[in-house]
């Protein structure tokens, strides 16, 4: 199985989870880490799922200049893909990664698990719920 890891890290806290997603898959999964800027509509259908990664920007959205561009042309490949979504947050209460999440369910992307979303670094309990979202993946 082959699984694309695409996030964006500000802070180092998107890549923590990031870490810990590609931590959980060892062994089980070939993983493939990649930055936004670097994924394409054109690779998408070489994965067989994608953990996304993105952290909330500004008011609470995607982060505008690299993530959301990226995300906004591979959305029509989406669809009967398997992926997770995860980033973390410094304020607000989560409302980006609720509307991210709505996104990927019209574009016709199988959410595999709830997304895992921690404020400022990821706590030991977002980190076990990571290992569980990328175990869904399998």
């Amino acid at each position: 199985m082959k699984i694309a890891l695409v996030y964006y890290s500000g802070t180092g806290n998107t890549e923590a989870m990031a870490d810990a997603v590609e931590n959980a898959l060892q062994g089980k999964a070939e993983v493939e880490r990649i930055a936004p800027e670097s994924f394409s509509d054109a690779v998408v259908g070489s994965y067989d799922a994608i953990a996304f990664g993105c952290p909330a920007m500004g008011q609470e959205v995607l982060e505008e200049d690299v993530f959301e561009p990226m995300f906004s042309s591979i959305e029509n490949s989406l669809n009967g893909k398997k992926i997770i979504l995860f980033g973390s947050y410094g304020w607000g209460d989560g409302e980006w990664m609720r509307n991210w999440e709505e996104r990927c369910k019209a574009d016709g992307a199988i959410l595999a698990h709830d997304p895992v979303i921690c404020q400022e670094a990821p706590d030991d309990a977002a980190m076990a719920e990571l290992a569980e979202a990328a175990d869904s993946l399998l």
